[in-house]
């Protein structure tokens, strides 16, 4: 077929495909919007099929799909079927807050538009229909819910497919055009905001009763579900039943069809509570209820009854009768009393008196003054507005909030000038350290699987949920980490397992609040660094967990020599690779190691992990001290030395209780202490390692003699020997820094 840009190959299969047609042609890549799946070339038969050859349903435009859609002769080939036909245009999703029932219509958007200085407001042309017989069906109320029926019966009309101008209308919205007298009622609920129903007047057995329900009356409707109503919902009756959930939804068995040759026009008021108290328990959600309840216009009934007459006269034609009314509008057009300065006062912005009364013209409100005041009557379609404060916001608003000029608010006497608790400052400063780390945060559930919880120490059943919102977060979780591993596996499983995450929030060891721990807990998985030309790859390690809580520690007031570690942490990490935190010996402050591996391979993770949790709640709260000047920085002119020893110590001795005797003997001249060897093997000792370390001094008002570095090496062997049982192995180097 001719594409306008070459010749394509596609195969169809379609019963009205001949040659000559213009058709709308889906290429390779495009999207079919029924379905929302992707055009792939593809063999069809043994042939190769270049794209696709588009019905109505697959464009989404009509249920049609009998065959493909064929395009008037003179449709340009190559061009965009929706630009050509008119569906290009610009749609604009504009959510409507509850109390603005009006702007549920395009008219109700379209005056606060005009209101604006946006375009202007065309006035609706209500053109009286002067029926030409009285209508054979007549309404009677017997409800309080439904305080006036107009009703209309139009004999002899032809329902078939609507003029392509509405089904486009409809369409753009994504209201599927069924038939003309359908489409109508469709058309006047988006645009005008005024639900209407049209009964198949032949169907209808006798005249129409609105009542109450006396509770278990059945309907099948228009929806094709059957519906039994409770006592005291609205119907509408005939003679042998239910036909109608008032306000809500028609009967099938009453609705409009292609043979429908005659009908009854309902146009009708209904209490907004009894609509969503209805819909509510009969759970239905159409279109009428959803205005109805948020408040139509109670004035818009005899001139909405004329217009949907002569729309469904000019496109069905037809004879009308003249209308049937029952009941009386409901009064709702109050006055408030109000005073222009309140808009100062309230608003915090001066409109001048002018435009906020050319305001409340253009939005429907009618102004007269009593000299002081204004009396400003609420047009019947804003049934919300109650006194001064509403107008001065109606006017506000479409002033522009960007007017209101930007003015802090006084502090009140008393209030403390600093909000956030100690606790809460803490928090949100090792978030932000954790993610300066190169840490992504997650916000996770508090529950968790309670085979899960178990791994981690929890899934007791006090922990257990009595009500879940889901069977795999019954429990109450007993640490972070199995919301983070499962975050590792999933990115893993997708390609992307170099990756590291953080959490601060809650976990559970049981049901006190002591039992409640404040937890920031952190995870590396994968590897720390890629692999290089001149580097292998370094998968994350204890070390790095160990690095990230001391940092975290560090940051709430603890630094690394204030705190024990000790081999080993919980259950869920490696027991060779991990440690605990300590206060005192006594405190646990938290853990750090490589994650199990039976861990791991609960969870179906390959790559390595690495994890800390620290307990925030655990560490203790600093004390209060007198505000000093931070001293003057002071950098020594003079060479430093360094000075590396080796030292042979027990298999259990850790490096940090060396580092930590090394900074005990030396206090004046030490300036750093770093470890860079450890070994144990083939010529140690049973039981014994090598710990190799090196140490940096320097004086900071002259050069070091070799007689003071040697007494400074000798307090070091010497202290490290008392602290840790350690003895020198092979000497001491010395060098100049």
């Amino acid at each position: 077929m001719d594409s306008g840009e070459g010749i394509l190959d596609i195969v169809c299969g379609a019963p009205n495909a001949r040659a000559g047609i213009k058709v709308v042609l889906a290429k390779e890549g495009a999207v079919i919007p029924n379905g929302n799946f992707v055009i792939k070339k593809s063999k069809i038969r043994g042939v190769e099929s270049n794209g696709m050859l588009c019905s109505g349903r697959e464009l989404g435009l009509s249920e049609d799909h009998d065959g493909i859609m064929e395009l008037p002769a003179d449709a340009p080939i190559g061009k965009s079927f929706a630009k050509t036909m008119g569906y290009d245009d610009v749609l604009f999703d504009v959510a409507i807050t509850p109390n603005r029932g009006d702007c549920l219509a395009i008219r109700g958007i379209a005056r606060d538009l005009a209101a604006a200085k946006l375009g202007a407001l065309k006035p609706l042309d209500i053109e009286k229909v002067e029926g030409s017989f009285a209508s054979p069906i007549t309404v009677t109320l017997k409800d309080k819910h439904c305080p006036m029926f107009v009703g209309r019966y139009i004999k002899n009309v032809k329902n078939g497919e609507s003029p392509e101008w509405l089904k486009k209308r409809l369409a753009s919205i994504g209201l599927r055009p069924i038939s003309t007298l359908v489409d109508i009622t469709n058309y006047f609920t988006v645009a005008l905001g005024r639900p209407l129903h049209v009964f198949d007047a032949d169907t209808l057995k006798g005249n129409l009763t609105v009542h109450p329900a006396d509770g278990g009356e059945t309907m099948l409707a228009l929806n094709d579900k059957e519906y039994t109503a409770k006592a005291g919902m609205t119907l509408i009756s005939d003679s042998a039943g239910v036909q109608s959930l008032g306000g809500i939804m028609g009967g099938k068995l009453t609705g409009c069809t292609e043979a429908t040759k005659n009908v009854f026009l309902e146009v009708a008021y209904f209490d907004p509570g009894q609509i969503a108290r209805t819909g509510r328990e009969l759970a239905i959600d159409s279109d009428a209820r959803h205005r109805f309840e948020r408040g139509v216009d109670p004035a818009f009934l005899e001139d909405g009854a004329e217009l949907a007459t002569k729309m469904i006269l000019d496109l069905c034609g037809g004879e009308a009768s003249k209308l049937t009314i029952a009941g009386a509008p409901v009064a709702h057009s109050p006055t408030i009393t109000f005073d222009l300065k309140r808009i100062a006062t309230l608003g915090g912005v001066d409109v001048p008196h002018e435009r906020a009364m050319e305001i409340l013209h253009l939005l429907g409100f009618a102004a007269t003054t009593d000299g002081a005041h204004l009396k400003v009557r609420v047009p019947s379609w804003r049934r919300e507005m109650e006194g001064q404060a509403d107008l001065v916001e109606e006017i506000i608003r479409i002033h522009g909030y960007d007017h209101i000029p930007a003015t802090p608010l006084p502090r009140p006497k008393g209030l403390a000038t600093k909000l956030l608790t100690p606790a809460q400052r803490r928090t949100a400063n090792v978030r932000r350290l954790l993610a300066d780390k190169g840490m992504a945060e997650l916000c996770t559930w508090a529950f968790c699987s309670s085979d899960k919880a178990k791994l981690f120490g929890g899934g007791s059943e006090e922990l257990t949920l009595a009500n879940p919102i889901s069977s795999d977060l019954d429990a109450m979780r007993p640490s972070i980490l199995p919301h983070l591993i499962d975050a590792l596996a999933k990115n893993a499983a997708r390609g992307a397992g170099d990756l590291s995450f953080f959490e601060v929030g809650a976990a559970y060891e049981n049901t006190s609040p002591e039992g409640q721990r404040w937890v920031a807990t952190g995870l590396r998985g994968g590897n720390a660094s890629a692999k290089g030309p001149h580097q292998d790859a370094r998968a994350w390690d204890a070390f790095d967990a160990k690095a990230d809580a001391l940092d975290v520690l560090a940051l709430a007031g603890l630094p690394a020599e204030k705190v024990q570690i000790s081999q080993g942490g919980a259950s869920w990490y490696h027991p060779g690779r991990s440690g605990t935190i300590s206060l005192g010996g006594k405190i646990i402050l938290g853990w750090f190691g490589e994650i199990h591996p039976a861990i791991a391979k609960a969870f179906d993770v390959k790559q390595p992990m690495a994890a800390f949790e620290v307990f925030l709640d655990r560490i203790p709260e600093a004390k209060a001290k007198a505000t000093k000047t931070r001293p003057p920085l002071v950098v020594s002119d003079f060479q430093a030395v360094t000075r590396d020893f080796a030292f042979i110590v027990d298999e259990n001795v850790a490096a940090a209780d060396i580092v930590k005797a090394v900074k005990a003997a030396e206090k004046t001249l030490l300036e750093s202490v770093d470890i860079f060897d450890a070994y144990s093997g083939p010529g140690m000792e049973p039981g014994k390692k090598s710990l190799a370390l090196t140490v940096t001094l320097r004086a900071a008002d002259r050069t070091l003699t070799e007689t003071e570095i040697e007494a400074a090496a000798g307090r070091i062997v010497t202290e490290v020997g008392k602290a840790t049982g350690a003895s020198l192995r092979g000497g001491i180097s010395v060098k100049a820094a």
